[in-house]
């Protein structure tokens, strides 16, 4: 399983590989074991054959907040799948300039609900992209106007290809 975790505004990837007692963590292989001690939210961590305590708890979806050795450390978890529709869209982003949408991964083109030179809100939808039998709704990160759409309904699109250009 492949995860994004944020912590203090830096992105870690991760990924679980359960059948070795390993992660990745950005590509590095860390020997873990991982196990929930009673009833609390108490875990018993062994990484790389040093023990660690940590008290993991959950205040909202996604969100985590573990203290480990004395530090308190707020997180955010999310697959794979969800991080790249976050990038894809700018969620979080409201920046000036242009906006290139791209898709966050192969896909088919469902709908296209603006047009070019159309003014858009943030969160209006600026495509509508099948995925894995899923439709995803991609929004403008932003207001702005819309300045170019490079894909039409239909066409089939790859990962990180760019479908509209907002400015």
């Amino acid at each position: 399983m492949k995860y994004v975790v944020s912590i203090h505004d830096k992105a870690y990837q991760i990924e679980i590989l359960p059948e070795s007692n390993t992660v990745l963590i950005n590509g590095e292989a860390i020997a873990v074991d991982f196990r929930k001690v009673g009833d609390q939210s108490v875990y018993s961590l062994l990484l790389n054959g040093n023990s660690y305590e940590a008290i993991i708890d959950s205040n909202e979806q996604n969100k985590w907040q573990v203290l480990l050795n004395g530090m308190l450390y707020d997180t955010e978890v999310l697959d794979e799948h969800i991080y790249r529709m976050r990038q894809a869209s700018g969620e979080g982003s409201v920046g000036a300039g242009e906006f290139q949408l791209k898709a966050p991964m192969p896909g088919l083109v469902l709908k296209i609900p603006v047009m070019v030179s159309q003014e858009v809100e943030k969160g209006d939808i600026l495509l509508i992209l099948e995925s894995m039998k899923m439709q995803n709704e991609l929004k403008a990160p932003r207001a702005g106007i819309v300045t170019a759409i490079r894909v039409k309904h239909g066409d089939s699109v790859n990962q990180n290809q760019i479908m509209v250009v907002l400015d």
